[in-house]
């Protein structure tokens, strides 16, 4: 029941998010002509990549639920930041172009998983493993971001 309650919270920051960008990246003339970065994967990858992290993302956060009996109050302070700076960037880059806070906002995203993991669930080797590809997709994320503020 937790892994739904989680997934459905995630596929929902990623639902909110596009529909706050306003236009898919395929509309949006600006992201168009933006420099892009030689490693940008293909579109398909970002929705494959996103249903991965967030199914990985929900089990993580329903098995961090369970272990975190003590410190619940946390866990869901730090999942709801993690939340909102999720839904953020995509209007902040997208909508708005404001690439070097688009930056900011993956950095904090990135900080907030890596201090809600660190403190409730760095011993376990499953957990680790779970949130790796949310983990490893924001440094991609970070990497396209800057790449794309630099050359602007």
């Amino acid at each position: 029941m937790r892994f739904v309650i989680f997934s459905i919270l995630n596929f929902a920051a990623l639902a909110l998010g596009a529909v706050l960008m306003i236009e898919s990246p395929l509309e949006n003339s600006w992201y168009q002509t933006l420099e892009k970065a030689p490693w940008t994967p293909p579109g398909w990858v970002f929705g494959f990549a996103w249903t991965t992290i967030m199914l990985c993302y929900s089990i993580y956060m329903g098995r961090l639920w369970k272990k975190a009996a003590d410190s619940r109050k946390q866990v869901i302070l730090l999942f709801a930041l993690q939340w909102i700076l999720n839904v953020s960037w995509n209007p902040v880059f997208f909508h708005f172009h404001w690439m070097a806070l688009g930056m900011v906002v993956i950095a904090l995203l990135q900080i907030t998983l890596i201090l809600k993991h660190w403190r409730h669930a760095k011993s376990e080797l499953f957990l680790t493993i779970l949130i790796l590809p949310y983990t490893l997709w924001l440094f991609v994320a970070l990497s396209l971001n800057a790449y794309a503020w630099y050359f602007a």
